[in-house]
């Protein structure tokens, strides 16, 4: 399997919630099971039902989390000698041409939340932009036509 790249605070994240799962989701599941057990018959009970759903959930997202942490290859922007270049990890101030600016940091898959300006590195922005220099146009193909942004920084956080 191909690593994965992944921000060292992506990866912390992913630990966090791997702890968080094996210690306080799984035991309480496992206690609702038992609770749910103790009404007796299973086939009609519903609480045993979701209690089980739940678990299969949990233990889904436990061994997803554990594959992706074993194949992530964690990348430190503030290590890498770009010289001013966009590469992974790289925070990017952009200019629409309307005089509006965005701020994106280029992450990886599981890190990515356009709210907070977290773009994956496979979308069409972040393609776009690896490899340019600030004062570089940049023309993204997006869904509804091409747009036109100039880089003003970039920096390594």
């Amino acid at each position: 399997m191909p690593s994965t790249p992944m921000t060292i605070k992506g990866a912390e994240a992913l630990r966090a919630e791997l702890q968080c799962l094996k210690s306080a989701e799984r035991p309480k599941v496992i206690a609702a099971i038992a609770e749910a057990r103790a009404h007796g018959d299973l086939s009609e009970n519903a609480e045993y039902d979701a209690a089980r759903e739940r678990q299969g959930f949990i233990e889904g997202r436990i061994a997803d989390i554990e594959v992706k942490l074993a194949n992530a290859q964690v990348i430190d922007p503030k290590l890498l000698d770009a010289g001013g270049r966009c590469v992974f990890g790289a925070t990017v101030d952009l200019d629409d041409g309307s005089g509006a600016t965005m701020t994106y940091q280029i992450v990886g898959e599981d890190e990515a939340d356009i709210k907070t300006g977290k773009i994956s590195i496979s979308s069409p922005i972040a393609r776009a932009l690896i490899g340019k220099y600030a004062g570089d146009p940049v023309a993204v193909q997006t869904p509804g036509g091409v747009k036109n942004y100039e880089i003003l920084d970039v920096r390594y956080e």
